[in-house]
């Protein structure tokens, strides 16, 4: 297996992305016919809400990817206030987007939220179309968690100084992220 990626790695990922990049879809049915036309996947990115930098650090990777990539608080359509519409509305998202990633820090891990999501989104997603990103708290450090992890396909880097090629692994077969969004 690669290396899992550590805060320090993701802190590397380069804010060369323009801040507009950063920007997300709110309207599904623009979203469909952007993606008619540019061939882009959209990933729902589950994340602890509190954990903004990581988070940043994430949507940039993905963009640079040529990934177009959910966060549910940046959604104007979301209310201020967590209620059953929250609910709602993310799993109408998880529905509408090719992909799933859980960005799972360890307080991403502990979240009600994130389990929910993790679970909903294994019940509406093929298990192709799944993959959590661990993010330990240093470099070289190990993944510890929920043992039912284990059961999807985890986000590598090549690298652990330096950003570079980042795979996804499962089942003893590695390929790269870039191919697994893709398919």
């Amino acid at each position: 297996m690669e290396k899992l990626i550590s805060k320090q790695l993701m802190s590397k990922v380069r804010n060369e992305v323009l801040t507009e990049s950063f920007k997300i879809f709110s309207d599904a049915s623009e979203n469909r016919e952007r993606k008619k036309r540019t061939y882009e996947i959209s990933v729902f990115l589950s994340h602890k809400h509190n954990e903004t930098e990581i988070i940043k650090q994430a949507v940039i990777l993905f963009k640079g990817l040529g990934v177009n990539v959910y966060v549910d608080w940046l959604d104007s359509e979301m209310p201020k206030t967590t209620n059953g519409y929250t609910a709602k509305k993310i799993k109408e998202r998880i529905r509408q987007c090719d992909k799933f990633v859980l960005l799972a820090t360890e307080r991403a891990i502990e979240s009600k939220w994130c389990n929910w999501e993790l679970g909903y989104g294994d019940s509406q997603k093929y298990s192709k179309d799944i993959a959590v990103m661990p993010i330990t708290n240093t470099e070289g450090g190990a993944f510890s968690g929920s043992e039912y992890l284990a059961i999807y396909p985890i986000i590598t880097s090549g690298f652990t100084y330096s950003t570079g090629t980042y795979y996804v692994e499962f089942e003893g077969k590695k390929v790269k992220l870039s191919e697994w969004l893709k398919n």
